[in-house]
């Protein structure tokens, strides 16, 4: 065994309590995809991390142009947190590729799929080919489930037991803010769905796909698509079968995400007497969206907003 002179054990004891204590106190660097992934990291990890959204909330994020910048970003980030099921198939890899920090990769401590233990919707069957070139078609299920809040509470345990991973001596402080995350996000969807209730079945019409876990969390009706599939403009032959359906059932919202052209929305609108909602996506998907919980509290606001007018003009939609 090394024996340590005497003279030198104390300094040696303080260098290694000084060491131990750095690295306790030392934050990780989160980096995310998505705007909501990394505000729910902030609130699970506190003042132990750093959080930063590569795709910002008013992006498409199918599409994001993977810059030179982000691959230095992952170069130095302790925790990796995508969508999973291909959502960001396009531009993570060669962020990966570039940024080559094996501490990130799948399958390493610092690798997070938010999907993991998420109850997915819309998974098809069939040969994936196929499937692809029926539009955007994801072979996993629908992507968007962070659209859900009761989802989101999986997506925070993935970050916890990451972050735990991580930094073990601060598990318990992680924990702790998980559970407080838990109960805020319960006491929400009671008061939401509270909310949402007399506009419980009411038909609505959407420009893309990326609402089912949200629409099966509130209790509205997406009856139809202004995309004929996901990823395919619409033609004019679809926009008069949508006004046509539209028309016999009395659909007067159409819903929008930041970053499509309301071109077509606001055509289908002309014809049929609907109001055209832009409902955010994300976090920062419009400017008073400032977090995971904001998303929720802005899209159901103007919802409900525009359900009492039409319930006023009397049509409520149903």
């Amino acid at each position: 065994m090394l024996k340590i002179p005497n003279k030198f054990a104390s300094p040696l004891i303080i260098l290694l309590l000084i060491s131990v204590s750095a690295v306790a106190g030392e934050k990780l660097n989160v980096v995310t995809t998505l705007t909501d992934f990394a505000d729910i990291a902030k609130q699970i990890g506190g003042d132990k991390v750093e959080a930063f959204a590569i795709a910002k909330g008013y992006q498409d994020p199918h599409f994001v142009d993977p810059k030179p910048s982000y691959i230095i970003k992952l170069q130095k980030a302790d925790l990796f947190v995508h969508g999973g099921m291909d959502l960001e198939s396009g531009w993570v890899p060669p962020l990966l590729e570039g940024a080559r920090n094996a501490n990130i990769l799948p399958g390493a401590k610092g690798h997070v799929d938010a999907s993991k233990g998420v109850h997915l919707l819309e998974v098809p069957s069939g040969d994936p080919a196929q499937l692809r070139a029926q539009g955007d078609i994801h072979i996993y299920g629908n992507p968007h489930y962070w659209l859900d809040p009761v989802r989101g509470k999986q997506i925070a345990e993935n970050i916890c037991a990451a972050l735990s991973r991580l930094q073990p001596q601060n598990e318990a402080y992680f924990k702790s803010n998980l559970e407080a995350f838990t109960k805020k996000i319960d006491a929400k969807v009671a008061e939401w769905q509270a909310l949402m209730q007399p506009y419980n079945g009411v038909k609505i019409v959407a420009f893309h796909n990326s609402w089912p876990y949200f629409d099966e969390r509130f209790g509205f009706d997406i009856v139809a698509f202004i995309e004929p599939k996901p990823g395919i403009p619409p033609t004019p032959k679809h926009l008069a079968a949508v006004i046509d359906q539209m028309n016999q059932i009395g659909v007067k919202v159409i819903i929008v995400e930041p970053y499509y052209s309301k071109d077509p929305c606001n055509l289908v609108a002309s014809k049929t007497g609907a109001k055209v909602l832009e409902l955010a996506t994300a976090v920062d998907g419009a400017p008073e969206v400032k977090s995971y919980l904001d998303v929720f509290d802005y899209n159901l606001k103007k919802l409900i907003a525009a359900f009492q007018q039409i319930a006023e003009a009397g049509n409520n939609g149903k």
